[in-house]
C-alpha cells in the first residue's frame, strides 16, 4: 500500500465517532481536530490568560487526584509538568479552537486535555496519540467537566488580568489626573452646562472630577471581583460533584490559590455557580462604567483643546503625530480619539456578555467561550488604551491660562453672582444685554451705577466664586 507524503504528515486517532486525521506533530488530538474543521469561523482564539487559567486548574486537579489516590503518581506528575509548561507560556500554539465553537467550551476543554495527555505521554517516553499511556478524559480530565472547569477558568483569568494589568493602568491614570488637578488649581475658567456658558470653575477642579471618576471606577471593579472569587470547581457536570473525592474541591482551590497568590473560595452554591454567569455580568458592568467615565473624559479633552484658533483652546494636548493627509500642520487629539474607540468596543463586549449570559438554560450556560473572550478582550484593550492615553496624552497636557481667564471676563453667566444683590430678574436683563451688546457684566453694572467698583470687585472675585463654602480645602502639595 502506497502512503503519500500528505498522509505521512498526519496520524490517525480515534474518538467515539470514529477515526480522525490529526497533524502528526500536534499535541492536540481528535476532538480538537474535529472542532478545527467544524468551526472555521473567525480565526480568533481564547487568550493566553485563559489558557494559563485552564492549565492552573488542570495542575491543581492532578495534585488533588494524586492526593486522593485516584491518579497514578507518574501520570499525574507528567500532567503537572505539562501544566507548568503551559502556565509558563509554552505550547500556546497548540490551542487552536475558534472562539465560536461548541457550546459551553467542550472543544476548548478537550483541546487542553489532549495537549496535556500527549505531552505527558511524550514525557513518559511514549508517542503522541498513544492514549493507553495517558488518556485525555480518564486522566487529564479526571474529576472534572467542561461545565465546571470553563467557568472556573473565566473567573481565574479575569481576576488575574484585572490585578496584573487593569488596576495598574487605572492607578497611573488616576494619579496623573490628580497631579493635573493640583497643577491647574490656580486657573479660573468658565464653567459650561448644556455646552453653554455657566459660572466659573477652576481648571483644577474640573480635572479633580476626572480623577475621582477613575478612583470610584476602580473601587466599583474591586467590589465586583468578590463574586468572581467564588469558584464552582468540583461541581463536574451539573453541580452534584459526581466522580469527585470529598476532599477534591478544597484541595483544588488551595492549589489554585498557591499558584495565583489570590484568595479564591468555594462557591456557596455549586448549582448557582454553574447555571449562571452573573458574577461576570456584574464585573463587565463595572468596567463598562469605567469606560463610560473614560469616554466623558476623552470627549472633554477634545472639546477643551479644540481649535486652536476657532475652538475653546483652554488646554493643549501633546502633539504625537500629523493630523491630516491634506491639511499641512494640522494636529488632532488622536489619543483621546483612540480612548473613545476603545471604550465603544468595551461597550460592545459588555453587550455580547450580557446577551450570552442570558442564555443560561437549566443547569448550564452554553455561551461561555464568547463570554470568556469578550471579558478578557475588554480588560486587555482597556488596560492598553488607558496606559497609552495616560503616558502619551494626560501627563503632557498644558493649560492656556490667558485663554481661560479671557473667557471668564466675557461670560454673561457672571450675572448669577449678582442675584443676592439686584435680584434674578435684573441679573437676567444684564446677562441678555451683555450678549447683545458684547459688553462684560462688570462694565454694565458700573455704567448703570448699580454698585460701586469696590463692592463689585468683591462680588466678581472669580477665585472666590469657585470656592465651595465650608468645603474648599487647599490642594495637596
Amino acid at each position: 500500500m502506497n502512503t503519500s507524503k500528505k498522509d505521512q504528515a498526519f496520524r490517525i486517532e480515534k474518538d467515539t465517532l470514529g477515526e480522525v486525521r490529526v497533524p502528526k506533530d500536534a499535541y492536540y488530538g481528535a476532538q480538537t481536530q474535529r472542532a478545527v474543521e467544524n468551526f472555521p469561523i473567525s480565526g480568533l482564539r481564547l487568550q493566553p490568560a485563559f489558557i494559563r487559567a485552564q492549565a492552573i486548574i488542570k495542575r491543581a486537579a492532578a495534585h488533588a487526584n494524586i492526593a486522593a489516590g485516584k491518579l497514578d503518581k507518574a501520570i499525574g506528575n507528567a500532567l503537572i509538568q505539562t501544566a507548568d509548561e503551559i502556565v509558563s507560556g509554552k505550547l500556546l500554539d497548540q490551542f487552536v479552537v475558534d472562539v465560536y465553537q461548541a457550546g459551553a467550551g467542550t472543544s476548548q476543554n478537550m483541546n487542553m486535555n489532549e495537549v496535556l495527555a500527549n505531552r505527558a505521554i511524550e514525557i513518559l517516553g511514549g508517542n503522541r496519540g498513544d492514549y493507553a499511556i495517558v488518556h485525555p478524559n480518564d486522566h487529564a480530565n479526571m474529576a472534572q467537566s467542561t461545565n465546571d472547569t470553563i467557568p472556573t477558568a473565566i473567573h481565574i483569568a479575569v481576576v488575574e488580568e484585572t490585578h496584573h494589568t487593569l488596576f495598574p493602568a487605572l492607578n497611573v491614570l488616576q494619579s496623573a489626573l490628580k497631579e493635573k488637578s493640583r497643577t491647574f488649581d490656580g486657573i479660573v475658567k468658565s464653567g459650561r452646562t448644556h455646552l453653554q456658558d455657566a459660572v466659573p470653575i477652576r481648571l483644577g477642579q474640573e480635572f479633580s472630577g476626572y480623577a475621582r471618576m477613575i478612583e470610584l471606577g476602580a473601587e466599583r471593579i474591586t467590589r465586583s471581583l468578590d463574586g468572581l472569587l467564588e469558584l464552582g470547581i468540583g461541581g463536574t457536570a451539573v453541580g452534584t460533584g459526581l466522580n469527585t473525592d470529598p476532599e477534591y474541591r478544597d484541595r483544588v482551590i488551595e492549589d489554585i490559590n498557591r499558584s495565583t497568590g489570590l484568595n479564591f473560595r468555594r462557591a456557596e452554591n455549586l448549582f448557582e455557580a454553574m447555571q449562571g454567569m452573573d458574577a461576570v455580568v456584574e464585573f463587565s458592568g463595572a468596567i463598562r462604567t469605567v469606560a463610560t467615565s473614560l469616554t466623558k473624559i476623552a470627549d472633554d479633552l477634545r472639546l477643551l483643546s479644540s481649535g486652536p484658533t476657532t475652538g475653546l483652546n483652554e488646554i493643549q494636548l501633546p502633539v504625537v503625530q500629523p493630523g491630516s493627509s491634506i491639511m499641512p500642520g494640522k494636529v488632532n487629539p488622536v489619543l483621546a480619539e483612540m480612548m473613545n474607540m476603545v471604550c465603544y468596543q468595551v461597550f460592545g463586549c459588555d453587550t455580547a456578555i450580557l446577551h450570552a449570559a442570558r442564555s443560561s438554560q437549566l443547569e448550564l450556560n452554553v455561551m461561555m467561550p464568547v463570554i470568556a473572550y469578550n471579558v478578557l478582550f475588554a480588560i486587555e484593550i482597556l488596560s492598553n488604551g488607558i496606559t497609552a492615553f495616560t503616558e502619551k496624552c494626560v501627563v503632557g497636557i498644558k493649560a492656556n491660562p490667558e485663554v481661560c481667564e479671557g473667557y471668564v471676563e466675557k461670560n454673561p453667566a457672571l450675572a448669577t453672582a449678582l442675584n443676592p444683590y439686584i435680584g434674578y430678574q435684573k441679573a437676567a436683563e444684564l446677562a441678555k444685554r451683555s450678549i447683545e451688546e458684547k459688553t462684560s457684566i462688570r462694565e454694565l453694572v458700573l455704567r448703570e451705577k448699580l454698585m460701586d467698583e469696590t463692592q463689585l470687585s468683591k462680588i466678581l472675585d472669580y477665585r472666590r466664586m469657585t470656592e465651595i463654602p465650608g468645603n474648599d480645602k487647599p490642594q495637596e502639595k
